[in-house]
């Protein structure tokens, strides 16, 4: 065992909720790594909003109900899972904790919940394959190179996973201000800055030196024109496709004979679109994390208007600002039949690697359990909006249900 995987271990039944463990990841993980996940674009209002536009639902508190047999089970595409919680698809993973992939795939097909594993992975299909025994989902974005886009859908094949989550909304690149400061890079880039940040980082120097499979994006390495990191740095830049249309969906769909699931829908008009195109098993309301268009709505604010839409023709999942199992009763409450976290499993990431990943499944599994029982309910999938107050039934005017 590593130093940083022993001290994580001892130290992580300490962390009593996910805003612990994110104070702790400040301290863990290099400056770069930390910013790249908790930061927006621009003025990061919509990163704020995510996350502050959950206390704006106000749950009603139930009493004298048998609540004795309760149970988190509930369905997502077809297959049982533990609990509404997936693991969103997260670049750089790898980087914040060595084989970071690998680790939170683990800790996921140990909590019983879906992983989805980012095209801008560290660690490979190929490696996350090799190291867990239940299939992951793999995410997608769309690439000009079109023959490189059908490798990585048959490799996602040849990998057996469960589903394709092809990601519509990172055509272009959001102005993300603390990336573009930091010089975000993969190895680190031997700058002044990032050498005297690393020399304050221990024990991720160590477990990166000696436990790392790779330190570049193991799905992108088979690239044509690809050789080193800089090939693949300038490769990864000019891969974006803007000219992404639902034909391309259709594209993928004829690739693709597994669940597809799209991910970046934030607005009722392209969720309506998605449905009746009938190419899609689910969709992710999302808005990347407000990583992309910033001074949009959050995804909380937009869901029920997409459940609405769309009704029982697709499963309708989300994205953006969970950090509490109370987030996730809301979120499922509003008509999501599954909620991702990224920020939050990260924070675990840094801290702890695989353990403390599973900490925070812990963490949100209890808070999600206890929130439902307040509520009076006793199966997940019996939750409905019934547990949220409506707006005519406060004088608040900020309740946004």
């Amino acid at each position: 065992m590593s130093m940083r995987r022993l001290f994580s271990t001892r130290a992580l039944e300490r962390f009593t909720c996910v805003a612990d463990m994110e104070r702790a990841y400040a301290r863990s993980v290099p400056r770069m790594f930390y910013d790249y996940c908790n930061s927006g674009s621009w003025t990061e209002s919509t990163y704020r909003a995510n996350v502050e536009d959950f206390s704006r639902l106000y749950l009603k508190q139930k009493v004298c109900v048998n609540i004795e047999r309760r149970s988190l089970e509930t369905t997502v595409l077809g297959q049982t899972v533990s609990m509404p919680v997936a693991l969103a698809p997260v670049g750089f993973t790898g980087m914040q904790s060595a084989n970071g992939e690998i680790k939170a795939a683990r800790a996921a097909e140990k909590a019983g919940v879906p992983f989805v594993l980012s095209t801008m992975s560290i660690n490979s299909i190929e490696d996350v394959a090799e190291s867990t025994t239940r299939p992951f989902m793999f995410q997608l974005y769309m690439m000009r190179d079109r023959e490189f886009m059908s490798q990585l859908i048959q490799r996602a094949k040849d990998a057996e996973c469960s589903a394709l989550v092809l990601t519509l909304d990172l055509q272009v690149l959001g102005q993300r201000h603390r990336d573009v400061k930091n010089g975000l890079s993969t190895p680190p880039r031997p700058t002044l800055t990032n050498v005297i940040n690393l020399a304050t980082k221990p024990r991720w120097c160590w477990e990166m030196l000696t436990e790392a499979k790779r330190w570049n994006f193991g799905n992108l390495t088979r690239a044509r024109g690809v050789q080193n990191v800089n090939s693949l740095a300038s490769w990864i830049k000019d891969q974006f496709d803007p000219s992404l249309s639902w034909s391309d969906v259709e594209w993928v769909r004829e690739q693709w004979d597994g669940p597809i699931v799209l991910k970046g829908i934030n607005d009722v008009d392209d969720a309506e679109r998605a449905r009746a195109l009938g190419l899609a098993s689910a969709i992710v309301v999302s808005n990347h994390g407000g990583r992309q268009l910033d001074g949009t709505c959050s995804s909380i604010r937009t869901l029920e208007r997409i459940v609405d839409a769309v009704g029982s023709d697709v499963e309708v999942h989300f994205d953006g600002g969970i950090r509490t199992g109370q987030d996730v009763l809301k979120a499922v409450a509003l008509g999501a039949r599954t909620t991702y976290i990224g920020r939050a499993f990260t924070y675990g990431l840094g801290v702890g690697g695989e353990q403390g990943v599973g900490r925070v499944l812990d963490i949100i599994r209890s808070e999600l359990d206890v929130t439902m029982a307040f509520t009076g309910r006793s199966d997940i999938r019996g939750v409905d909006r019934g547990v949220l107050f409506r707006r005519d039934e406060l004088d608040s005017a900020h309740v946004i249900y």
